[in-house]
This record gives C-alpha cells, structure tokens and sequence, in this order.
C-alpha cells in the first residue's frame, strides 16, 4: 500500500495536475465541437485491494454503514446485495485529491446526512486544499465546504479517528480535528460554514520523521479524534462532554464539560503513547483508549489500552498482555452497543506473523485472542477463514507455520461491531475488509467465520493496461498487488500475478502479433524486476536483471515476441533476444526513457525522454534521436503504436507550462502533428473500428473544448465524443487507458484508487439490440426503506415462463412523481415518470422458473406510492 500510493501522487503532480487551467497553448488551437454518449461503467471487479482505515455504522438506523479508503473515496453498505456503493465517482480531474478521505461521520439524528473530510495530501504533493463533503441523501449528491488547509486521507496517521464527528443531541453542530498545526474546528450550521476553535489548547506536536524534507512523515498529525458523551446532553441542546484526542505522547486527551466554551487536559491520563482511538461506552460510564508509539498505519512497536471512567476520573491499564510482550501498538478499537461490557480491539501492527484481535466481555478485565500458540509455531484459531469470493488473498503463499494463509490481516486500525447485531462486525486492512455474521461463538467456544465483506469496494491503483487481441480481455499493472489477468470482468480473478509477485507491477507489454506472449516489470523488495508468460499471462517465469536495476520502469515486446527492450529504473535502458536471460545496454537513448515498440515491425522499438523522440530500427541496439520538435519537454508523456500499421504512433502528455495535448506521427516518429483542439490529453489508447469505419477507435484522458474527460474519436481525432460525465470521473485518470480490439465502444480507464473502470457505449454499433423476451413473468416491488424524501426499493422479476430468457428490459411507471438517484445490477433510463430497467451483462440468461433482482434509491414527495403494472417489452407481468 505505502509505496503506490505516494509514488502515483507523485506522478499526478508531473502530469500537471497542479494546473485547473489549459495550457498557455491552448489559445491557438481551433475550437473543437464535443459529442456526448450514454455509456455504463463498471469495475471489473478485483474487491478490495487497498488500505481501508475507517468503517462507521450510523447508530440509530440499522444496516447503514460507511467505509473509507486513503485514496479512493468513500463507500455506502448496501445491505440487500451485500455490497458497498462508490459515493465520490463524481470528484473531478482538478480536485483529485478529495478522493482521499481522512475521515467520515454518519449523522444518529439523521441519518440521511453524511459528512465526508476529503483531501489526499498535506504536502505539496496534494496541490488542493482539503473540504468537508456533505450530503443529504446518503451520498447520492455532495455539496462541498472548502478548507483553509489541507488534510490527508493518505499521510502517516490516517488509521486515526474519527476526525470528524456529528453532535448526537445537535446535529447542525460538527467537529473536525486537523492536522498540520490546524488545530480543532467547528462547524454550527451542519457543515456548510467552518471555523477555528481557537481556545482549543493543543494543535499537536507528534511527527513520524521531523527530518524528511518532503513534508510527508514531518508533517504534524494533529487533531486525530472527537467524540461526543451523549448523555450530557439532550435533543436539540449542544452536548455538554467532548473529547478529543491529539498527536501528542503527553498531552493526548482533552475534554469540554461546556459544549466545548472551555477546555481541559485530563487529568491522570497515561504518557508516552498516542492515543489511536477512542469509544466512549456512555451507558457504563467508560470512555476506551487505544494506545501506539507511533501513528500508523505501518509502524507501531509497542502500545497499550486504558478504560477512563467518566464519573470518578478513574484511570485503569486493561491492556490484555504485559507491556514487554508488545510489539506493535492498539488501534482497531469497538464496543458492542447491544452488550456495551464487551470490548475489542487490534494489534494494527503485529505484521508477522499476523495480526491479533483482543476481546473482553467484562469491560477490559479480562481478554480472549482471536488466535493464541499451543506449542510454538503451531497456532490455534477462534475463527475460520473463507476468502472463496477473493481467491487471490492468499497472495499464492505457503508459509511455513507460525504465519498462515490467508491471514488475518494488517494495518487492522478500523474495526466495528454492528450496533444492531452483536453477531456482525467488520474491519479493514491493508488489502479488503474482513467480516463475521456469527460473532457469538467466540465466546461459546466455536469457530466464527470470517469472509471478505467488500463486493462493490475497488480500492487498487492501476499503473498500465493492455487489452490482447485474443486470449483474455485484460489485463492490469497495478500498486500493491501486482496485477490481473481478466478472463471475465464481472468475476474476481482467482490470483494475482506470481512467480514472481512484484509488489507493484509499473509496466506490461503483449506481442501484438503473438499474444499468448507477455511481459511484465515491477518493483520488488528483493529479486527480479521482470517476468515473462507464454500463455497470455495464465502463468509466469522471472527474467534476470541486468547490473544496477532498483525498479521496474517500462517494458515493450516486439510484435512477434521474438526479443524485449526494458528501460528499468537503477539503470539505461536494455535489450534483449528471448526472454531476458541476458540483456545487453542499448545505445543512443538515455537512461529513464519511456520505451514502447512498432505493433507491425519487431525490429522497431521507440523511446521518449525530456522532449525528445527515440527510434531504434534494430531491435533496440541502438537508437536515434528524431528531429521531431515541438513535442512536451517533461517526461509526464504516454504514447503508443497503432496495431497493424508500420510507424503509426500516437503520443499525449505535457504540463500546463508548455507543450500539453495529443500529437500523431505517420512516419515513425520522424515528424508529429499536433491535433487541433485537443488542450490537454495524458493517456492514449485504440480499440476497435466503429461499424464503417476503417480505423481504429481512439480514446483518451484529455482536456477537449475546454471539458475534461474521457473522450473517444472514430475518425482519427477530427472529432472527439466524451464518453464519461461529471456523475462518473473517479478523480484522477491520467496513468493509462486502453480501447477493446473485440468490442467497438468498450474503453478501460485506470484510475488512482478506484482501480479498472470500464465502459460500453449504449450505441449498439451495429450489433443486435437485446432479444424481447417471450413467456410469462412476474415482478416483485418492495420499498425497504423510506425517509424524509427518499426511499429505497428492491425488484424482483421471475421469469414464470416455460424458456430462457438471454436478455430482458423491464418497464414501468412512478405514479407519485418518484426519481431514481442511483440503481444497481440493472442498467436504467428515466423519462419523465417512465423508468426502463434492463440487465447488464453477467445478468442478462435468465432460465425458466428462476428470477433476477435489483435495487434503486430515489426520491419522492407528498407521495411513494408503487407502481401499477410492469411490462417486460410488450407483456404486462404479474404483481406478486
């Protein structure tokens, strides 16, 4: 997780993001007119993947919770599917730091209302000020309080919290801790204004490495909790207790007895540590602390817990082992609101040889682990784990006792108990969230299971994307996990790459004209940086480095497979006869250039460094430098070959002060256009030809009249369509991006957190529309649930005929004016009150005598009531 997830901001910043504006250049190009179509847009699903530091129930509406992510954005439970909806898609190119979310609050006295603290960054790597997001509708739609500072859902700490909180009794009162020296600050008007609590005592001082000059590990952690006492207050009056924790080893806890007019440190409170957490269990009186010697989520070698009674100021060490058995510090921290005696928390940092949990049921007098030694290295566990529904995260090991696979996790610093059923919990780590439904046997002796809780959450950072002519649809580099092979977008591919397992995979090739063979490189801690497959990437063998490789760089196959050119980081660039077993140093060409190959010649490989243009002729030997100008002088550049013409290429990128857009290149390189209109662009990718059309479909990341997006061109850039909009633009999209060569319309989009989106136009390019079905049917339509203008619903519809259907479009009528906000596993259009509902595509076979569902929220006013009649086509289904 560490390592991307720093560096992709990094290259954000290189790509331009600094910019909100076009380029100075932008003035001489000739207006461009935009095309819009309809696409859909999906994951292809991988679940999970990244660092999920904070989970939140609403505590006054069963199965509503939140999740949070570092860098991609903030998610919704849906309890009839089991899944978590993305909420913040809509955070556009110039704000892609509010995808990092430092801390959410879902709001017990509405719980339509959710608030949101965005901001990836406190350095200068986050160009943007943080905000507060809020929402009235359960994150369907977001209005935003921008910040006079930053705030950093991805800086050192983030595990902390919660930062922001919702007053219980006053819910038009918020508290937000800050960081940076920021202080505390409140907001009286439920988020809309915000300002400095300026007699708050303590900004923090507590830095994980005061020395780094970067800003990232020096900055200060600040504010890293609030929490209300409930029961000092009552409904529609300010709470009278707060507390708040701060980055501070020996100052960590502060309290207002006043609604927060004064302010105090508590006394007797333990030094030496930062308090991570804090729960307050306001029916016993006791406000939990979990303790670390440092702030996360990574590091952490010793820690403690407390119990602080509310009433008599009584401090007590319920730490459930001696401090000298310590070796990573508490965090994860939850009380049961059903059972509030029963305590548990985690040992966020005990990475080897796995994570532990702690649970008390006598308020923290005595402890019971989710797994204990019977004779060392042999291990007994209180828990099962199925990771069936993500395969991959065994990560393809087998370790040797007292590690096991899958484990139990790490960086575990979110962990809940549901407050309606103290059989669910669910907590994050590095890679997915983790949950149980039968809790309880944990103390009656069984074995509880724990399951990946994370369908819908995609939290990957993609690097490269390619997309084979033949063999599987997809292929991904991505952070942290390496990477996928997708032989079908709706399903979790059973591993990541392996043998080797890079931890981040930054570059990967095919041949064009031999597709089963691929190459990837990656970093890794130690070990190869390259690997090869000859079976499309189903299965891999490492390569050798050459002298001095520290990283992965890029990588290009020739189009027949027959020899490889890597320009790795350590070192200049190399190439290769076979599959690397010796490489040799390739002149002409500096070190640290981009190298991609012809997709027709395999003895013509291209490079990019520093403005300048690269042809090698002989299978990477040597390389000359083209007398091409005018192209981008950074290295923030992306360029590709078209497949099936010699020494077309195409290549995008820039930065705001100076060259930036899309230039085309006929001859090899020897010469550029630039496309007119096009301001900005940092991705370029083909797919296949439009019906008609004779080459192939172009897409990119771009700026276009004046719009950024995503856009899509079927006549070799004369005119730009833009297939995205502002409801789906996941921050930022300038890492890679790649048409489909089998399916004209289809485009995979990369982004930082939200991993592989993909998209297909409702323009059926030819093809068939989908088959009426024919048979009989029934419908089933269930509002689940319904506030204050809104509500949600589920539909079933049952196929009571005698034969398959392979498609369906069901169509019906809101007879109250009702609006769909947001609908899941079908695809929908809206007319006035006229709604089409239709599959997607894992769902579209439905057999006889079996049914299909899906599930919408909308909105609604003076009435909600059901629709009369549901047609399927032309047949009008039964009402069941």
């Amino acid at each position: 997780m560490r390592r991307t997830r720093i560096l992709t901001a990094v290259l954000a910043l290189a790509a331009g993001l600094l910019a909100g504006t076009p380029s100075a250049l932008a003035a001489d190009t000739e207006p461009v007119s935009i095309a819009a179509d309809s696409y859909t847009w999906k994951n292809a699903r991988i679940d999970g993947g990244g660092f999920v530091p904070g989970i939140v129930f609403n505590r006054k509406e069963k199965n509503l919770a939140y999740a949070r992510t570092d860098i991609g954005g903030a998610y919704r439970w849906q309890e009839s599917t089991k899944t978590w909806t993305p909420l913040l898609d809509s955070v556009g190119w110039d704000d892609w730091g509010h995808t990092g979310v430092v801390s959410l609050a879902s709001d017990s006295v509405d719980p339509d209302k959710v608030y949101a603290a965005v901001g990836t960054y406190t350095n200068s790597w986050d160009p943007g000020n943080g905000a507060v997001m809020r929402s009235a509708d359960r994150g369907a739609s977001w209005q935003k309080a921008e910040l006079p500072f930053k705030l950093g859902g991805n800086m050192p700490g983030r595990g902390m919290g919660e930062r922001l909180a919702v007053d219980p009794n006053r819910n038009s009162v918020l508290y937000l801790g800050a960081p940076s020296g920021k202080g505390l600050w409140r907001s009286t008007d439920s988020g809309a204004t915000w300002s400095q609590v300026t007699n708050f005592p303590n900004v923090g001082n507590y830095a994980q490495d005061p020395s780094d000059t970067s800003g990232y590990a020096s900055d200060n952690q600040g504010i890293v909790w609030v929490i209300f006492d409930e029961s000092t207050g009552t409904a529609g009056s300010a709470t009278r207790t707060i507390y708040v924790g701060v980055a501070d080893k020996d100052n960590a806890v502060y309290r207002s007895t006043d609604a927060g007019a004064t302010w105090s440190r508590v006394a007797g409170q333990p030094t030496g540590y930062l308090a991570h957490k804090g729960v307050l269990d306001a029916t016993n009186g006791y406000l939990y602390l979990a303790y670390s010697d440092t702030g996360g989520p990574y590091d952490g070698g010793k820690g403690r817990l407390w119990r602080y009674a509310t009433a008599t100021g009584t401090w007590t060490d319920i730490s459930p082992v001696a401090e000298a058995d310590t070796y990573y510090g508490f965090s994860g921290l939850t009380v049961d609101r059903q059972r509030p005696g029963t305590v548990m928390a985690t040992a966020y940092s005990s990475w080897w040889p796995d994570t532990q949990i702690f649970r008390s049921t006598d308020s923290g007098g005595t402890w019971t682990k989710a797994w204990d030694y019977t004779s060392y290295p042999n291990r007994s566990n209180r828990y099962t784990m199925d990771v069936s529904s993500s395969p991959w995260l065994t990560w393809g090991a087998n370790p040797a006792p007292p590690e096991q696979t899958p484990k139990l996790g790490w960086m575990t610093e979110s962990l809940e108990i549901d407050p309606f059923d103290s059989n669910r919990m669910m907590y994050g780590t590095g890679a997915t969230i983790y949950g149980t439904e039968d809790l309880s046997k944990w103390d009656s002796g069984g074995q509880f299971t724990i399951k990946p809780m994370v369908r819908g959450l995609e939290e990957t950072a993609v690097l490269d994307l390619a997309s084979p002519p033949s063999g599987a649809p997809l292929l991904s580099a991505l952070g942290d996990i390496g990477g996928f092979r997708h032989t079908d977008l709706t399903k979790v591919p059973p591993m990541m790459y392996t043998s080797p397992n890079f931890t981040s995979t930054t570059s990967l090739d095919f041949a064009e004209s031999n597709p089963n063979t691929v190459v990837r490189a990656g970093n890794l801690d130690s070990g190869p940086h390259i690997a090869f497959s000859t079976d499309n990437g189903a299965n891999w063998f490492a390569g050798t480095d050459p002298s001095g490789v520290s990283g992965g760089g890029t990588v290009a196959a020739a189009a027949d497979g027959s020899r490889f050119v890597w320009s790795p980081q350590g070192t200049g660039v190399h190439y290769a006869t076979g599959f690397g077993t010796s490489w040799s140093a390739s002149s002409g060409i500096p070190a640290g250039a981009i190298v991609e190959s012809d997709r027709v010649d395999p003895m013509t490989f291209y490079g990019f460094k520093s403005g300048k243009f690269y042809v090698s002729t002989d299978g990477g030997a040597t390389f000359s430098a083209s007398a091409a100008t005018g192209l981008p002088s950074g290295d923030t550049v992306r360029f590709k070959a078209l497949p099936g013409t010699k020494g077309d290429v195409w290549l995008a990128g820039g930065a705001s002060d100076g060259a930036y857009g899309l230039w085309h290149s006929t001859d090899s390189g020897a010469t550029f256009t630039k496309l007119s209109g096009v301001e900005q662009a940092d991705t370029i990718g083909f797919g296949k030809a439009a019906p008609g059309a004779t080459y192939q479909t172009l897409y990119t990341s771009a700026e276009i009249g004046g719009v950024r997006g995503i856009f899509r061109s079927t006549d070799k850039g004369a005119s730009w369509t833009r297939v995205n909009d502002d409801a789906h633009q996941w921050g930022w999209t300038g890492a890679a991006i790649t048409g489909d060569p089998r399916v004209y319309g289809r485009v995979y989009v990369a982004t930082n957190g939200r991993g592989v989106i993909y998209g297909d136009t409702t323009d059926s390019g030819g093809t068939d529309p989908t088959p009426t079905p024919t048979g009989a049917c029934a419908v089933t339509y269930k509002v689940t649930n319904e506030w204050s203008g809104g509500f949600q619903a589920d539909v079933r519809l049952s196929n009571t005929g005698t034969s398959a259907w392979s498609g369906w479009f069901l169509n019906w009528a809101f007879p109250s004016g009702q609006t769909i906000s947001q609908l899941w596993n079908a695809d929908h259009t809206q007319s006035g009150s006229a709604v089409t509902a239709k599959n997607v595509g894992w769902n579209g076979t439905v057999a006889a005598g079996s049914s299909v569902s899906f599930g919408f929220t909308g909105s609604w006013s003076g009435a909600n009531a059901k629709p009369a009649s549901f047609k399927l086509g032309d047949q009008i289904c039964a009402i069941a």
